[in-house]
């Protein structure tokens, strides 16, 4: 009975610690990549601004090649809606909206995930002039998690496991681009 009592006493304690350790942990987090692509800015800025090219390019789209999607409202265009559905854990199930568009300059997306963790974030392109024929494209991803979830970034490396998805997105996008 003494020994249940400790192990309870202590398991305890190294969750109270836990917890008032994420109190400390930041719950913001952002993540942003970048190509230079053979192409004008306009070129470039009229293909990532339809949610559907994303497709042909990003990681997370060709991750399943069996989910289903669905769309509402025009692509291109504020408001329009993609989601998506998949069996897939590393896919989920979530949407992304349409919720700002600075023509030629950039896109902002909002994210809401549902499966396998309910959540949101927001996914910006941004195009820049390098040069007549070159553009950058960034590609930022912001989130939160909250507390006491936040916890988890102690342990996860989240610059790098979303940060390795937006650039395999970002070099498909240049591939894409550049042979057409």
């Amino acid at each position: 009975m003494r020994t249940l009592k400790i192990t309870g006493i202590v398991l305890g304690s190294i969750i109270a610690l836990l917890l008032v350790i994420a109190l400390f942990v930041k719950k913001d987090y952002s993540v942003t990549r970048e190509v230079t692509i053979n192409k004008p800015k306009g070129e470039v800025f009229n293909y990532v601004k339809f949610v559907k090219n994303q497709d042909n390019f990003s990681k997370w789209n060709q991750m399943d090649p069996a989910m289903k999607k669905s769309y509402k409202g025009t692509d291109g265009s504020v408001g329009f809606i993609y989601g998506w559905d998949s069996q897939d854990k590393n896919v989920g199930m979530g949407s992304q909206e349409i919720k700002n568009i600075i023509e030629g300059e950039r896109v902002d997306l909002d994210i809401h995930f549902i499966k396998p963790f309910e959540g949101d974030a927001s996914a910006d392109f941004i195009t820049e002039a390098v040069s007549e024929n070159q553009t950058k494209v960034k590609w930022e991803f912001n989130s939160r998690m909250p507390y006491p979830m936040n916890l988890m970034r102690l342990f996860m490396d989240m610059e790098g496991m979303i940060g390795d998805d937006l650039q395999t997105g970002l070099n498909n996008l240049k591939s894409v681009l550049e042979k057409s």
